[in-house]
């Protein structure tokens, strides 16, 4: 592998731990069905799972893409899931949305691994730009609670440009707005489909994040490099040649 100039990283799996988003939602649905006397918590929660699983294939690409941003897609599964449960209410809705997006800003967390590698980066001086899919208010809310937009030369956001991993064109619009050039650049996350495809036909290194330690099978696509831990990046930075 060439030396990076610059990093550029996923941020859902990757940055983000994403464990905490099922308590988030259990907390609404407690606190929704106290504010709706009538209403049981466990059947808004198992409502609320029941709707995800049919109303999430239906608007995901239109989510990633921008079409959709994430205060529609709440409200719309908010608005189904209390209509499964006998309420046709927009304000309960909304007041659902509102303290999902709460209880989530509270649990989103970065993973144990990543403010050390922050600081890392830091004192080497590699410039590091963010390449993630999703809707802008809701991966720009995630940074913002997070309090790690600063750390990057760039953001970029499928949802604000209409293009989305694994196009290598998402890819390039990062590139260009930190000034390297693709064969200087390598790219870390967690999805061997988006992440590893997305950035090799970009020109870019392409090193899979493999938290779980997951076995490759045959057909996968294959990066350049693997890593369990991003406390591990450092160490191969330093052996890229």
């Amino acid at each position: 592998m060439k030396a990076a100039k610059a990093l550029l990283f996923d941020l859902n799996g990757t940055l983000v731990d994403e464990s905490g988003i099922q308590d988030a939602i259990n907390r609404t649905c407690v606190d929704v069905a106290a504010a709706k006397p009538g209403l049981d918590a466990a059947l808004l929660l198992e409502a609320n799972s029941k709707v995800w699983r049919a109303y999430w294939p239906e608007v995901e690409d239109r989510w990633t893409l921008g079409v959709l941003d994430g205060a529609t897609v709440s409200f719309e599964a908010w608005q189904r899931t209390l209509r499964a449960c006998g309420y046709d209410d927009d304000s309960l809705a909304r007041l659902a949305g509102d303290t999902l997006r709460r209880h989530t800003r509270k649990n989103i967390r970065l993973f144990d691994d990543v403010q050390g590698l922050f600081g890392s980066l830091s004192r080497l001086r590699i410039p590091i730009a963010l390449v993630t899919n999703g809707a802008s208010d809701t991966q720009r809310d995630a940074l913002r609670a997070l309090g790690i937009e600063q750390r990057f030369s760039a953001v970029v956001v499928s949802g604000e440009v209409g293009i989305a991993k694994p196009d290598p064109a998402l890819f390039a619009i990062a590139i260009d707005r930190i000034g390297v050039e693709s064969e200087s650049a390598w790219h870390i996350g967690d999805s061997l489909a988006d992440d590893v495809v997305g950035a090799k036909a970009a020109g870019i290194t392409a090193i899979w994040l493999n938290r779980g330690g997951l076995r490759s099978k045959d057909g996968d696509p294959k990066p350049d490099g693997e890593l369990q831990s991003l406390a591990e990046l450092v160490g191969l930075l330093a052996s890229g040649t």
